[in-house]
Formats: structure tokens, C-alpha cells, sequence
């Protein structure tokens, strides 16, 4: 019988509550016969819950964890045994530095995780691996292609929103450097080619739902109140503060309804203070973190889901949110914004409903036309399920990601 071919996987907490997107992907592939090393640049500061993560969490390697005893020790084995590699890749990453501004905070962690990247080439050597992919263009690929480079194993890397939007250093070449440079947009391919990545390295695939495992719920009628349900990091970026401003003309309009918010983060202070001045205590809940295997029952109880995504003041977005995917197979009606690669997720009034960011009342309309016309909504739930197993199943991406790590080898 043939050993599993051993694959890592690089991300910047490993398993997230925040990134459910990267640990499905590795027990996806885990299910095809592969054998995963988890690579994590922290602990998890909230991290996911499932029993079925047990054994990834013993697995993993929480890399700024090692401390510099590690590090000095794998770099020295490193520029002992192989010292004409290891000088060239320590000249890269000087270079890379000051291209970037060598005493400024990137330029200082580059070097940083190139002594990080010794000690994940040392990992990869002794787990025999054939690839290593990383989650997220910046510091995750920073680490990955250092430790490549040593390595002499090839890498990958997926890029999503933040890492391309505010933290963009060096894409081009990282693209150049890496086997594949995959991205979940065409929103984002066309960013990463215009900085100068070559074309034939960018791959898309989106992200993707286990859609067997969600299953699907029956149609339902629309409740009173109507429940509305947002799920995220209470950051800018969300448009959580627009879509509270939105119940505003909901309440106006007479409507009654129960918005719940799921999530935690740094605005939440600011966001509950906006609800009190604007009198939606009774209509607005904060309900906290969801454990993820309990977000698609409460998806499929919500009458409709709302993401008022924008851009932020340091021009960070959202990518192609999965809580609106998963929303979508639930059968519950999504209303989200046009930015970045949403509209290749939500067509207008097909999939779901599309407004422009920055705009409550208009985003109250959607809400209320979703409320209001039982046929579009019937429409949307019907053509968001087709379009989330067509285009956002994560067994077929899971398929096309090891064409692109292996070119068709499995």
C-alpha cells in the first residue's frame, strides 16, 4: 500500500473560528488520502471548537511559539549543511527587506521569517513533504517561500482580502517565486496581475461550503418578526454600522423584525453604543461568537441574511465572505453590498440582492423588497443553491486546488 503524499499547510492561526475556510480545506484533503502538517504562525486567539479538529490542534506547530533557542539552532543546520543555499536565500530576503524599507516594521519582518523559514524547511524535510501551501499573502507566504527556497520544496499560496488590500508587499514576487499563486476572485486576480504578477501563475478558486454535509432546509414562510440574522468580525470592513443604520428605516417603515449579530471584535462597543442612539435596543441583539457547527442551524432558521460589507479607511474589504455561502445553501435569503468579489457570488436578484456599500436606506429597500415579494425570494433560494454547488463546492475547488499544487498528480 502506498504511503500518503504529505502535504503543509501554512496559515496565520490554525484552526480559527475566523477562518473556517482554511481548516475545511485541510480536512477536505485529508478525506482525499492526503497526510497534513499544520503549520501556524500563532495560536489561535479564538480558536474553533469541533471535536474533529482534535487531532489537527495536537499536529500543530505553533511557529512564533519556538522562541529564538529554535530558530539559531535549525538556521545554523541549516547554514552548515547546505551553506551556499542558505547564503543565497539570506541575500534574498536581505533584498526583499530593502525593497521593502529595511528598518521599517515589514522590511524587519521579512528578515524575521526568514530565520522563522529555516526552521519550517527543517519541518518539511522531516515530514517528507511534496508542497506546502499557505493561507494569505503576507506573512504566512512571506515564511512559505524562505522556507521553499531552503528546501528546495515547492509552494503555493492563497490570497484573499486583507493581505492583498493592506498588507501588499512584494506580490509580484511572491507570485513569480511560487508554483501556483491562487486567489478566490477574478476581483482579486485582476489586482494581483495589474502589480505585476504573471498571469499564468494566478489561479482562481473560491473558496468553498461542504454542501453534503449542510444538507438543505425546507421552504419556509417569512416569520413576525422577521428575523435577520449578520454574522462576522465586528470590524469596519463588515459594515456592521450601515446595516444598523438601515434598521433604522426599518423601523421606520413599520416592519417588524429581530436583527441578531454573530461575532465578536473591536468595534463592539462603538456598535452597541450606535443602537442605543438610534432607539433599536428591542430590534437588535449581540449574540457573540457561533460555534461553526452550529451557524448553518441557525442560518436556516433566519428569514434573511444581511452583510453590509464596505471598504475600510486603510482600503482593506472583505473577499467572498463564506458566511454568505453558507447562508445560501441554507436556503435563507442573502443581501449583501457590491464590493470586491461578492457580485461573483450574489447576481442581482438571482442569487440574492446586491446594493451599493455606504447606503442604509438603500439597503433597508432590499431587505424589505426580500420580505415583501415571495416569488423573488423563492427565485433567489433556488438560484443561490444552484450557484453554491456549481461554483462554491469545496470537494470540486478541493479537486482544482491539487491540480494547481501537483499540475494533475494526486
Amino acid at each position: 500500500m502506498n504511503e500518503p503524499i504529505t502535504l503543509a499547510y501554512l496559515a496565520p492561526e490554525i484552526p480559527a473560528l475566523s477562518a473556517t475556510f482554511v481548516y475545511k480545506e485541510m480536512l477536505a484533503l485529508e478525506k482525499l488520502g492526503y497526510k497534513i502538517i499544520p503549520l501556524s504562525v500563532h495560536a489561535p486567539g479564538n480558536p474553533a471548537r469541533e471535536e474533529s479538529l482534535t487531532a489537527m490542534k495536537e499536529r500543530a506547530h505553533y511557529l512564533y511559539q519556538k522562541g529564538w533557542g529554535a530558530l539559531a539552532k535549525e538556521n545554523l543546520r541549516w547554514a552548515f549543511q547546505s551553506p551556499g543555499r542558505y547564503l543565497r536565500v539570506l541575500a534574498t530576503a536581505l533584498g526583499d527587506s530593502l525593497e521593502t524599507g529595511l528598518l521599517n516594521r515589514v522590511g524587519l519582518g521579512l528578515i524575521y521569517r526568514f530565520f522563522v523559514g529555516a526552521l519550517v524547511a527543517s519541518i518539511l524535510k522531516k515530514e517528507n513533504c511534496k508542497h506546502l501551501h499557505a493561507h494569505f499573502a503576507h506573512v504566512p507566504t512571506d515564511i512559505a517561500m524562505y522556507a521553499s527556497a531552503l528546501s528546495g520544496i515547492p509552494f503555493s499560496f492563497t490570497s484573499h482580502a486583507n493581505d492583498l488590500f493592506e498588507h501588499s508587499w512584494l506580490l509580484a514576487k511572491k507570485a513569480r517565486r511560487a508554483r501556483k499563486a491562487v486567489t478566490i476572485s477574478d476581483f482579486n486576480r485582476k489586482f494581483l496581475t495589474e502589480r505585476g504578477a504573471p498571469a499564468e501563475k494566478v489561479d482562481v478558486i473560491h473558496c468553498g461550503i461542504d454542501v453534503e454535509s449542510f444538507g438543505e432546509s425546507a421552504e419556509k414562510s417569512v416569520s413576525n418578526p422577521v428575523r435577520i440574522g449578520s454574522l462576522g468580525r465586528l470590524v469596519e470592513k463588515k459594515g456592521f454600522d450601515v446595516l444598523i443604520r438601515s434598521c433604522k428605516f426599518l423601523q421606520d417603515s413599520g416592519l417588524a423584525f429581530q436583527l441578531e449579530i454573530a461575532g465578536n471584535g473591536p468595534l463592539e462597543e462603538e456598535l452597541k453604543t450606535l443602537t442605543r442612539e438610534l432607539g433599536l435596543e428591542n430590534e437588535i441583539r449581540f449574540i457573540g461568537p457561533i460555534a461553526h457547527d452550529q451557524v448553518f442551524g441557525w442560518l436556516k432558521d433566519l428569514d434573511l441574511f444581511a452583510l453590509a460589507a464596505k471598504k475600510d479607511r486603510n482600503n482593506d474589504m472583505d473577499g467572498i465572505p463564506v458566511a454568505l455561502m453558507e447562508a445560501m445553501q441554507a436556503g435563507t435569503p442573502a443581501i449583501s453590498t457590491r464590493v470586491s468579489g461578492i457580485p461573483e457570488l450574489i447576481e442581482n436578484e438571482r442569487t440574492g440582492l446586491l446594493v451599493e456599500p455606504n447606503q442604509p436606506e438603500k439597503f433597508a429597500e432590499a431587505i424589505l423588497n426580500i420580505v415583501r415579494d415571495e416569488a423573488l425570494r423563492k427565485t433567489v433560494v433556488q438560484g443561490g443553491r444552484e450557484k453554491i454547488r456549481a461554483e462554491f463546492n469545496l470537494q470540486t475547488n478541493t479537486d482544482k486546488l491539487i491540480e494547481s499544487f501537483f499540475g494533475g498528480a494526486s
